[in-house]
């Protein structure tokens, strides 16, 4: 795990160099004129105590002040302005400025985009973060963006997703009929059906209580989401499937995107994608913390051998029944 940190060194650089290009760019532009002060509303459906939250709130004092005060923005945690469906909609009703939200959400408008999202797709950290830098990946951005109208500012890692239970979770068959929550997108449903799981979507607002309550057995997050919403309580066996390695994206609405001038175009950019670093590396820190943290809260982390989940899931990556193409799927496989 400190090796996948040590790694993030080169992908800040490169980061942080292009948000230097893009300054440098935005200086050399012609002075825009003067705007009233406009206030923005950024949503999203994680804790105010998630490293994406703290790094939108990091991005909305930057706003403010790179642009001399003509933006501000208020950050909407906890599904305040909505579900992820909701925010998502909200990006073309204006009911929204920004979001964050995964690819599969946002695959909705663009379905080859969800291949980040699949089951077992990555072969780990490293691969993803190949992934946000490729050519592949631009191109999911750009054929979102067509689809939508919105731009994609910032590819964030959001972590593994894990399976939390009350019982140990070793094998495929351990799964076999358990009702496990996911969320309400649907490539989510590809690794429990593949194990004999029965999916069930829920609002991620109302997974605690679910838990709780017994209306589901199970649900899967990352080891932050699952610390921060204390899903570990109702169900205190942490299987650390790794079953998806998940991002989050951040999404400028069209109708705020379209009437910024290059200059704030290129502040934006910036902005975000500074605070997709900060976000990045705080996440990378809490899933080595909270691999033996867990225990300190009672709770027990199960490592199981990914390879037996993995090869039940394979034979479902590729065919007519996923929305990316064999070619897409090959060149993500190939990437190092």
């Amino acid at each position: 795990m400190l090796d996948r940190i040590a790694g993030l060194a080169p992908f800040t650089r490169r980061l942080l160099a292009a948000s230097a290009v893009a300054a440098v760019a935005a200086v050399a532009l012609p002075p825009v004129t003067a705007e009233a002060q406009q206030a923005l509303r950024f949503a999203h459906v994680y804790e105010s105590g998630e490293a994406y939250h703290r790094a939108a709130l990091w991005a909305a004092e930057e706003l403010a002040a790179r642009t001399d005060g003509r933006y501000t923005m208020e950050v909407f945690p906890a599904s305040t302005l909505g579900s992820e469906t909701e925010i998502n909609q909200g990006l073309t009703l204006g009911t929204v400025d920004i979001i964050y939200t995964g690819t599969l959400f946002a695959g909705r408008s663009f379905e080859p985009m969800t291949i980040a999202s699949a089951p077992y797709m990555f072969r780990d950290v490293d691969h993803w973060l190949t992934y946000s830098e490729s050519d592949l990946w631009e191109e999911m951005k750009e054929g979102y963006e067509n689809a939508t109208g919105h731009h994609v500012s910032a590819i964030l890692y959001y972590g593994e997703r894990h399976v939390t239970s009350k019982q140990p979770i070793n094998t495929p068959e351990d799964m076999a009929g358990l009702k496990i929550r996911v969320p309400d997108a649907p490539l989510y449903v590809m690794f429990p059906r593949a194990v004999g799981a029965n999916p069930t979507p829920i609002a991620f607002a109302e997974v605690y209580l679910a838990l709780q309550q017994g209306t589901v057995d199970a649900q899967e997050n990352p080891l932050p989401t699952i610390y921060a919403k204390k899903f570990h309580e109702p169900n205190p066996v942490i299987n650390l499937t790794g079953h998806i390695t998940e991002s989050l994206i951040t999404i400028v609405g069209g109708n705020l995107w379209n009437q910024l001038s290059d200059e704030d175009k290129a502040i934006f950019e910036e902005v975000f994608q500074e605070a997709a670093i900060r976000s990045n590396e705080e996440i990378f820190a809490e899933e080595a913390r909270l691999v033996t943290g867990f225990e300190d809260e009672g709770a027990t982390v199960n490592h199981v051998d990914r390879s037996l989940f993995k090869a039940v899931v394979d034979p479902h990556l590729t065919g007519d029944d996923v929305p990316w193409t064999q070619e897409q799927f090959d060149r993500l496989q190939a990437l190092n």
